[in-house]
């Protein structure tokens, strides 16, 4: 897990709900062949807390300066998780929450078009997307085979972990990076926009749905490198 070469600063990924770590597969691909070092977190989705920590462990893990990069859910662990070896937060159509906030009230603020009436719960409160909603919640720009193994391979969220605050905002102190998915369905693309404008963000805006790293890999790969550049390595 350590950046031997030390030449870039690491690069740390962070997922979000319904998905792991191996979704971020163009993302880790395209960075390792521009000579990044990277290192997708694999979340237990049980708690806000357990996955910070998680997250906590692979940073205390680098060497030299890190990028973290957050997607959705994975953008309030990335808030809360941010260590003193990160220089530079990127959001992929993510949460950013405030110190005491939680992505419920966020929700709330501003609904997101259709994603409540998708979510299914299971015999012990954990949450998947009905996949025959998937599409048109969580992909709707990505490959049939992309679409097939996403919605088979959900991991499902803890429904606890929405109503769980963060306790700083690490992108107050942090320069940070913002992707809004003008046609995502899952988080509203409002809300993205706020949340981008009120930690002062450089933001790009892509026609994606809620999954830019996958169908639109390039120009978040483009975004991260741009992040990375403003460290030193």
């Amino acid at each position: 897990m350590k950046n031997t070469k030390n030449t870039k600063p690491s690069i740390v990924l962070v997922h979000g709900a319904f998905a792991d770590a191996s979704g971020w597969q163009k993302i880790i691909l395209g960075l390792q062949a521009r000579g990044f070092f990277v290192t997708a977190v694999q979340l237990p989705l049980k708690s806000l807390a357990d996955d910070i920590a998680t997250t906590v462990r692979v940073l205390q893990a680098q060497t030299g300066d890190v990028v973290l990069v957050g997607h959705s859910y994975g953008g309030a662990v990335i808030t809360g998780a941010a260590s003193p070896n990160v220089k530079a937060l990127v959001y992929l159509s993510a949460f950013a929450p405030d110190g005491g906030e939680s992505l419920g009230a966020l929700i709330a603020s501003y609904p997101p078009s259709s994603l409540s009436p998708a979510i299914v719960p299971d015999s012990a409160g954990f949450l998947y997307i009905d996949r025959s909603k998937f599409r048109d919640v969580f992909a709707g720009d990505v490959s049939e085979d992309e679409l097939a193994v996403m919605s088979a391979a959900q991991k499902p969220i803890a429904a606890g972990i929405f109503s769980e605050p963060v306790t700083a905002a690490a992108w107050k102190t942090v320069p940070s990076w913002y992707i809004v998915a003008s046609q995502d369905h899952a988080i509203n693309p409002d809300l993205e926009r706020f949340m981008a404008r009120r930690m002062n963000a450089k933001t790009v805006e892509l026609a994606s749905s809620h999954v830019p790293f996958i169908s639109m890999s390039s120009e978040v790969i483009q975004l991260i490198e741009s992040a990375a550049a403003t460290t030193k390595g």
